[in-house]
């Protein structure tokens, strides 16, 4: 394993780890000042600002307790782009649900400066 992806699936495990923690501020912080945050009902969140308000509401508990499982990862390391696919698990109205997707991770260094996010059937609304 090249040591570039071996640095992907850590930052990969770190930046799914933080939303399983639903630490918002750690969630943010592996986004670049000018990433764009692109989410599954197609919308597209620019900056850090914008990107935080869009995880706000699942990150922050308004979804109850969330957890992603991995399922499958492919790292592209000449390109820093990742291809990690998930199962959510989270609560809408009290009921435990399960939504299945996958994101398009662009890394520059360390941080992100895209993330698309694709969802498996009608996602959920995450607004109040």
């Amino acid at each position: 394993m090249t040591n570039r992806r071996s640095q992907l699936i850590e930052l990969t495990n770190r930046f799914v780890d933080a939303f399983n923690r639903q630490d918002l501020d750690d969630v943010v912080s592996f986004f670049a000042e000018d990433a764009v945050y692109e989410d599954s009902r197609g919308g597209s969140h620019k900056g850090p600002d914008a990107i935080r308000e869009a995880f706000r509401h699942l990150v922050t508990g308004g979804m109850g307790k969330i957890r992603f499982d991995d399922e499958d990862f492919f790292a592209e390391v000449e390109t820093d782009k990742v291809m990690a696919s998930w199962t959510l698990n989270l609560e809408i109205e009290g009921k435990p649900m399960k939504m299945r997707g996958l994101d398009l991770l662009h890394f520059r260094g360390e941080k992100l400066i895209r993330k698309m996010a694709y969802c498996k059937g009608n996602p959920p609304t995450f607004t109040e």
